[in-house]
């Protein structure tokens, strides 16, 4: 088969691979679209995987062509890319993103950049005939804004400000409207993003290079505050902003990864003090037969209360990964989702 596989830091190859050998716990998909991901672009160009080589790729969709149960031929699917231990004690209370030696596709073992892959069965999502492939692939980037928005214990009525206009942060609004959210204020330094978030209905986006968010969230709420911040850049600059703009008794939510140290001025963390705030983190989603952030979204997709079709800019396939990446690296023209799929 034909995949993307990563030999070595910035060096990716559209090669002939082969697909492993399917085990009984698995089903073999045909790949139909796959997300990249901007945690891809540091695995590929500048940290690494965590061996060589590896096909890079975790949002994904397809279509299962091989399995021991006949009923599983043909069905349409997305993936959970996380595969829990189910040994250790987040494992047996299903808290399955907290596992302590989870494997996950498309870093630690190989991902869906390919045109086929084996996946385990428990980690399959059915997807209903009417979702096309390119929006199950966004199931997993819903998801995880889903499950940031749920850590927030976001309420109808309140305001939420969300610093980071890419896609997850575009999604986390979708969510943040369909929850009844009053007011929702998008922070991004860049202009091309804070049209998307206008294009999209957002009227409150703004570029904090040109306008303060901080007096900007005072303004809209008389002095108040917003009820949720969620910080999605993983930079100093917007947690402190997070922090300054949040209201007494809020709620801060950690979600970008950081791309270096994170830094508090003296305010923002008097801010947490004497605003008696909440800070909490968000990693990956939920996937138990309680919580289960996936099936959620299939269901919003579904039902087309979560319009993500807008938000995938640029389709690729598989052999043209050059010009994909070329426009993530060398932002040559603006992109929110790029995506590959199956010709």
């Amino acid at each position: 088969m034909k995949a993307l596989n990563l030999h070595a830091v910035g060096d990716l190859r559209f090669e002939e691979v082969t697909l492993p050998h399917r085990n009984k716990e698995e089903v073999t998909l045909r790949i139909k679209a796959s997300g990249i991901c901007g945690s891809d672009i540091p695995r590929i160009f500048s940290k690494g995987t965590y061996h060589f080589p590896t096909i890079p790729g975790h949002e994904f969709a397809g279509i299962v062509v091989d399995a021991d149960e006949s009923e599983l031929l043909g069905r349409r699917v997305a993936v959970f890319p996380l595969m829990p231990c189910g040994h250790c004690a987040s494992c047996q209370v299903g808290e399955y993103e907290l596992c302590n030696q989870y494997d996950y596709y498309g870093s630690r073992r190989n991902g869906a950049f390919a045109e086929f892959l084996n996946v385990k069965k428990e980690n399959l999502v059915i997807i209903p005939d009417t979702v096309p492939f390119e929006l199950a692939a966004l199931c997993e980037p819903a998801s995880v804004a889903l499950h940031a928005l749920r850590r927030g214990n976001v309420k109808a009525m309140e305001t939420v400000a969300i610093y980071g206009v890419g896609p997850i942060g575009l999604i986390l609004a979708n969510w943040a409207v369909l929850m009844g959210v009053s007011n929702i204020v998008m922070i991004a330094r860049d202009n091309e993003k804070i049209m998307m978030a206008k294009k999209l209905g957002y009227a409150h986006a703004i570029n904090c290079r040109e306008i303060n968010p901080v007096e900007y969230i005072q303004e809209l709420t008389n002095g108040i505050g917003a009820d949720v911040c969620i910080e999605g850049t993983g930079n100093s600059e917007p947690l402190n902003n997070c922090l300054m703009s949040c209201r007494k008794l809020g709620t801060v939510v950690c979600m970008g990864n950081p791309t270096g140290d994170i830094h508090l001025s003296q305010d923002a963390y008097w801010m947490i003090l004497r605003k008696q705030l909440t800070l909490t983190g968000t990693w990956n989603s939920s996937f138990n037969e309680l919580y289960n952030d996936w099936k959620d979204t299939i269901k919003a997709i579904d039902s087309e209360k979560l319009n993500l079709f807008p938000l995938i800019t640029h389709r690729f396939v598989l052999a043209d990964y050059k010009k994909a990446f070329k426009i993530i690296k060398d932002r040559t023209e603006y992109f929110c989702k790029i995506m590959f799929i199956d010709s």
